[in-house]
């Protein structure tokens, strides 16, 4: 255990003297040209040769070219550390900061025992990588001990080591700890600060995060960012956006890390013209699109249902990783394109982009939404037999949706019998929504109580089972999961669907009335159902409410579900022909769907709904979807 590492030797008393650094001779001067070890150990050998290694200083820089160049070798670098006879703290602290650089911490506190045994002093350099080992293990404990040596040697206020204390004890949960030693500082930096509002981020600590933050006597991005970052990380995206607002007015330059978390934000809200805004930001700021910032990029614009600006943000990433790939393959596949993913991983392919794990449950999920049952087999065999992907649980799910999807359910529930893990609660989800679109109910009882018994509190595990007793007519079973429901806790979460215009996102909830605009929302819903019903359209009923008996009350909940009001408004505040687009927290129900179709073809607009499922994108009396969703 890594708790246990820090051995008990008394640290020495005193410093050991170090001999004064020698003018670099030509040896030396040529380690920074070396591009190959062997070119190091050439330079090494001579060293050797010339005695030159028992000089502390000239084997503190051969042991730092291999412990921290791209092209050394930590087993070079410690075997000069035993060459020499009294290596200097210097030598120690390379050698242990090689081990964390190189992804090997635990080495690092094993060679600061041996240090110790020595009788070498450590100093804040020492202390300041351990405490990044310690993070990174983590091994909080360990840490702990290292702040009682710390202590001893008073090093305790050095701000190098005080932040590392903190943001060790931050990510460990020792919020307290972090306060104390935070309170204790008189000479606190930013970076003090910034480590300290990181731990309150960490701990989800809201009102001492705010308080410390207004305390703040000035602030840098790191602080924006932290505050930012967690508002996405609590999925307070609105929040987030305010306050990248809120930094902006500040004068504060954002940098690639603020523009990462504000575009995920904008992302869930599914609002383009503020992803818009920092595209242009991007531009205007000449920032490049590097593999991070491009992925996020794409990933907003896929999300607001704008494959235009997705394909601009790809082509314009100027270093293309797998991440960047898959970011556009995702996008494709969540908008429906399904041809356009094939079409995409052939050009990854050719350009010899080696896909991985998530590439494939993009590509198969592409398969699942397009109906393409002999290309997504053709897709997970070439995955473990041409690029030895082994398939996991996610894989699996595509195909057994696949298949359902396909109302090919023996070779769905196959794929369930054979597979070598436990099928998890989305998998039984797509099975049993692909039999309440295909009215299957001998299996979608079965998919349906297997989904409850793993997800018990996931109230759309229940709803979806009692839909398929309602579908089948079978009102005892209905009734029995209702009662289920009610004995267990079990409430249906409202839907709430949002749209954005200039800049602000609106939200509605089923029967909203708190909008400033609503006498103007129901009046342009009237004037909707009006031309639905000119046009033929039937209220689709059959999954309202089921404690509701009465059908005009059933079709009156229909009339008011939240993403009808957020069209109303689009309708209302946008001019014609502008395409609308709308976020959703739930499965759009069958009967908004078809008057979405209808809407669109009515009004001549290209409607855009995001669900928690999928996008639809309405044009002409269609969806993109195919109707099945």
């Amino acid at each position: 255990m890594a708790s246990t590492v820090i051995n008990s030797y008394a640290l020495p008393a005193k410093k050991l003297s170090i001999k004064k650094k020698q003018t670099p001779n030509t040896n030396l001067s040529l380690l920074h040209l070396c591009t190959h070890l062997y070119e190091a150990k050439q330079i090494h050998a001579l060293m050797i040769k010339t005695s030159q290694i028992s000089d502390s200083y000239s084997a503190g820089r051969i042991a730092e070219f291999y412990a921290i160049s791209d092209h050394g070798s930590l087993k070079c670098a410690e075997k000069v550390l035993n060459s020499v006879q009294e290596p200097s703290s210097f030598l120690w602290n390379t050698v242990i900061r090689g081990n964390i650089m190189k992804q090997n911490p635990l080495n690092s506190i094993l060679l600061y025992n041996q240090m110790i045994s020595k009788s070498v002093e450590p100093d804040h350099f020492t202390f300041t990588f351990l405490l990044k080992a310690c993070t990174e293990l983590p091994a909080p404990d360990v840490g702990k001990q290292l702040h009682c040596q710390i202590s001893k040697l008073g090093l305790e206020f050095n701000p190098y080591v005080r932040n590392k204390l903190i943001h060790l004890y931050s990510i460990s949960g020792s919020i307290a700890d972090a306060r104390k030693l935070f309170d204790k500082s008189t000479d606190l930096d930013i970076v003090t600060w910034n480590s300290m509002l990181e731990a309150y981020a960490d701990g989800k600590d809201r009102e001492s995060l705010h308080k410390l933050f207004h305390e703040m006597p000035y602030r840098d991005v790191v602080s924006w960012n932290t505050v930012i970052g967690f508002y996405v990380q609590v999925g307070e995206f609105k929040e987030a956006v305010e306050m990248f607002r809120q930094m902006q007015e500040k004068g504060q330059l954002a940098n690639r890390v603020t523009l990462i978390s504000v575009l995920s934000a904008v992302a869930h809200l599914g609002a383009l013209a503020q992803g818009s805004w920092l595209h242009s930001y991007i531009d205007k700021n000449h920032i490049n699109l590097d593999e991070n910032l491009g992925s996020a990029l794409i990933n907003m614009y896929a999300k607001c249902g704008c494959l235009d600006g997705a394909i601009q943000a790809f082509e314009n990433t100027s270093k293309k990783s797998v991440d960047t790939w898959n970011s556009m393959i995702s996008g494709f596949a969540a908008n429906g394109q399904s041809s356009k993913v094939i079409g995409l991983f052939a050009k990854m392919e050719s350009l010899r982009v080696q896909p991985n794990a998530i590439t494939f449950s993009c590509v198969l999920n592409a398969c699942s939404h397009g109906g393409l049952v002999e290309e997504g087999v053709k897709y997970f065999r070439k995955m473990s037999e041409i690029y030895k992907i082994k398939p996991d649980i996610a894989h699996y799910g595509c195909m057994v949706d696949l298949f359902s999807r396909a109302a090919l359910f023996d070779r769905a529930e196959d794929i369930i019998r054979t597979m070598p893990m436990k099928p998890d609660k989305v998998m039984w989800k797509a099975l049993l929504g692909a039999c309440r679109n295909h009215r299957n109910f001998e299996v979608g009882e079965r998919a349906g109580l297997k989904l409850i018994e793993l997800a018990p509190d996931d109230h759309a595990s229940y709803v979806l089972l009692s839909n398929i007793y309602a579908i089948a007519e079978k009102w005892e079973g209905v009734h029995r999961v209702r009662k289920m429901m009610w004995e267990r806790g079990i409430k249906k979460i409202p839907g709430c669907s949002s749209i954005e215009l200039d800049g602000v996102v609106h939200e509605f909830i089923v029967g909203d009335i708190t909008h400033s605009g609503k006498k103007e929302i129901y009046e342009m819903l009237d004037e909707m159902w009006g031309k639905l019903k000119l046009a033929g359209y039937k209220p689709d009923t059959e999954q309202v409410l089921l404690d509701i008996e009465d059908e005009e009350v059933k079709k009156n909940s229909l009339g008011h579900h939240s993403e009808k009001l957020a069209i109303a408004f689009g309708f209302i505040s946008t001019s014609p022909k502008t395409t609308i687009r709308v976020v959703k927290n739930l499965r759009v129900c069958s009967d908004c769907h078809s008057v979405m179709k209808h809407l669109s073809k009515i009004y001549k607009r290209g409607i855009i709904i995001r669900d928690s499922n999928r996008f639809h994108h309405f044009s002409e009396g269609t969806c993109s979807c195919m109707d099945y969703w």
